[in-house]
């Protein structure tokens, strides 16, 4: 009963320290109301003293402080549990609300559960792809690493898939020449000397037919690399940005302005329709991806220098920007292995690259940004989102 007791008073310390630091409080406030509170009650008080309101959906809160009060101490227990989490993040990104700015509910569950999820066997984690993602989602987006031990999450190696030219049907070819050779060793000596004088010729001629359809062929080939050549990633120049401001947009409810470091003299403005998913707010000191060779040009008269990637599930209702790993610096340029090439200086509008392009990038079922399934790659690692499955535009 002593052990249960004093786990359960680490998680209510865990679930006050992290609640904090969501709301920029200092924690020793609430530190003498540890013992005698659950955690609902030192929730509301904390909340009280950020002076945020409360959710639209408290009562969605209030169950996943139910989940977290009620959460075992013993490990068998505890993974059924884990296991039911899993099932439930398996149809969202996040407990609650967008993923864009992790929920209190995520905050608290996380504290609260992280101490079973770090003990964790290798293969005990492979069972919960759906929790292991969300985890490090939220471990990395409120920067906990002076609260929690980091939990370390496998990400998967892709080896893209390099389509090799289809060998020339030479077998044929030879057996032609056989039945040609068989049938003209059946032939009289008579009929062969005869033909002999027209051989020369015909030869010639051949070889004229065979020079001009090597012509004709060179033109569909050369077309054909030219479009492959438009639907390449390698033509869009991505980058590692530094959101070093943002603000809403003066004439339109539906866009943000940002400025953004890509290791530049100068900041980029952006203008970006996320005014719907995030506040000005969240985005100040955030790291995104971005397209730096669009063309620029003005979004309700003003300019806009670049086009930030974000990842949308399948009805558009959850958006957010994608995220370099920690580490990467402003202006590292994104790479796909197996893909070379030089970005065009500008994208031309008229050609619809963009357009071409955008259809091959998603994230795959561990949220992990790909084009064609090869990794959005950085020094640091690949680019993710808290959303899988998702497209990226």
């Amino acid at each position: 009963m002593a052990t249960n007791g004093n786990n359960h008073l680490e998680s209510k310390q865990a679930v006050v320290s992290s609640l904090c630091k969501h709301y920029s409080l200092d924690p020793k406030a609430f530190s003498s109301r540890v013992p005698g509170n659950d955690i609902k009650t030192l929730y509301k008080e904390i909340l009280k003293s950020s002076g945020k309101e409360s959710p639209k959906n408290n009562d969605e809160v209030m169950k996943w402080i139910a989940f977290a009060e009620s959460f075992p101490s013993d490990s068998k227990t505890c993974s059924g549990r884990l296991s039911e989490l899993n099932a439930d993040l398996a149809q969202k990104s996040v407990l609650l609300f967008n993923g864009f700015t992790p929920s209190e509910a995520d905050v608290i569950v996380f504290s609260v559960i992280h101490k079973s999820v770090i003990g964790l066997s290798n293969a005990e984690k492979e069972k919960l792809p759906h929790l292991m993602r969300w985890m490090d989602y939220i471990q990395n987006r409120e920067d906990l690493g002076a609260l929690f031990e980091k939990i370390l999450v496998e990400k998967a190696d892709f080896e893209p898939q390099i389509t090799k030219p289809a060998a020339k049907p030479e077998v044929q070819s030879n057996a032609k020449g056989a039945i040609q050779n068989t049938q003209t060793a059946d032939k009289p000596e008579a009929e062969k000397n005869a033909k002999k004088s027209d051989s020369g010729d015909n030869k010639k001629k051949a070889k004229g037919d065979k020079d001009a359809a090597q012509e004709k062929k060179k033109e569909p080939e050369k077309e054909t690399t030219e479009k492959d050549k438009e639907l390449s990633v390698s033509l869009l120049n991505i980058q590692v940005g530094l959101i070093r401001k943002a603000w809403k947009h003066p004439s339109a409810d539906s866009l943000l302005v940002e400025e953004i470091d890509v290791g530049e003299a100068k900041l980029r403005q952006v203008v970006s329709g996320l005014a719907k998913y995030c506040k000005p707010e969240d985005l100040s000191n955030r790291s995104v991806v971005l397209i730096t060779n669009v063309k620029p040009g003005k979004l309700r008269d003003v300019m806009s220098e670049g086009l930030v990637l974000c990842a949308s599930n399948e009805d558009h209702s959850i958006v957010e920007p994608l995220l370099p790993p920690e580490g990467a610096k402003p202006g590292e340029r994104v790479s796909f292995s197996g893909i070379d090439g030089k970005p065009e200086d500008v994208l031309n509008p008229k050609k619809k690259q963009l357009e071409k392009i955008t259809p091959n990038l998603f994230t795959d079922e561990k949220g992990v940004a790909t084009f064609k399934g090869i990794p959005f790659m950085t020094s640091a690692g690949p680019c993710t989102s808290s959303i899988p499955k998702a497209s990226i535009k």
